[in-house]
């Protein structure tokens, strides 16, 4: 399906499993998940395929991503913004309430999301969130970001996959499925590089940190999970501050792990789901 946000903006949204909304408490709770900044709706293909026996999959392009729109307005992309669209993405498709999972970028978008709506998630599950976000740390992230979005201007994105696609935290995936860390270099390389230059500077560069928001961070009520690998050093120290801080959180650390956890291992990761929402106070699973 299509979606329209308030601002005009169309979002291709991918619906999976149980299709009737008003179903939600008499079986599994739906899932809705969010896309880090190097994949698309296609980087939850195995937790689709594994969950959508049982609940409602609903997975989306965010702006700047194909087959969504990509504005060229740089003041549509935003941290903000990337909430907004969540929320759009949950209203469109009737979803009142959800486990909401993402991977970096989406992770980012889907604390944000519990802390500001946390009456629309049943849980969240936080992957790979939290680089750039220590103090010590935040200039070169934001120096970084934006030379990546040059990049883009410049070289297009299948010269940029070539060089973001092997850094190291992203060499677990290479090393555990070349399959499908060729895979993910393929997306990479198929991102519109003004939706990604954009994203870059409006998003990535432009998010607060995470330690700013420890006072808001210490009254989010929402179940949480945290997953981060042991190998994605960027994200660690952020982890366990949202471990500390968040009231209802759990850590998971996977072992000789990157950045992309649903990937390297899925049937770990969705394990890891699968209890956190077996878990969850009033959510059957099904």
């Amino acid at each position: 399906m299509r979606i329209t946000t308030d601002d005009g903006v169309g979002l291709a949204v991918h619906v999976t499993g149980p299709t009737d909304p008003g179903a939600e408490h008499r079986q599994a709770p739906p899932i809705l998940f969010a896309h880090e900044f190097g994949g698309d709706h296609r980087s939850w293909a195995p937790q689709v395929a594994d969950f959508s026996r049982a609940h409602r999959c609903v997975t989306y392009d965010a702006r700047g991503y194909p087959p969504s729109d990509v504005p060229g307005d740089p003041a549509a992309y935003s941290q903000d913004r990337a909430v907004a669209d969540a929320l759009a993405v949950l209203d469109a498709t009737g979803t009142e309430r959800a486990v909401v999972v993402g991977n970096s970028m989406g992770g980012f978008a889907t604390l944000h999301l519990g802390l500001r709506h946390p009456e629309r998630c049943l849980g969240l599950v936080v992957a790979g969130c939290g680089y750039g976000a220590a103090p010590e740390h935040a200039d070169a992230f934001r120096a970084d970001a934006l030379a990546l979005a040059d990049a883009y201007d410049r070289v297009g994105a299948a010269a940029v996959a070539a060089e973001y696609g092997h850094r190291p935290a992203r060499q677990a995936l290479r090393r555990r499925d070349p399959a499908a860390h060729e895979q993910h270099l393929g997306i990479l390389a198929e991102h519109d590089p003004v939706g990604a230059a954009l994203t870059m500077r409006g998003v990535q560069a432009a998010r607060p940190s995470l330690f700013d928001l420890r006072v808001d961070l210490a009254r989010m009520s929402v179940p949480t999970l945290l997953v981060v690998g042991d190998e994605d050093a960027e994200a660690i120290d952020a982890n366990l501050m949202l471990r500390g801080t968040l009231p209802d959180a759990g850590l998971a650390v996977l072992p000789r792990a990157g950045h992309l956890t649903n990937l390297e291992d899925p049937p770990l990761f969705d394990h890891l789901v699968r209890t956190f929402v077996a878990g969850l106070e009033g959510a059957p699973t099904g």
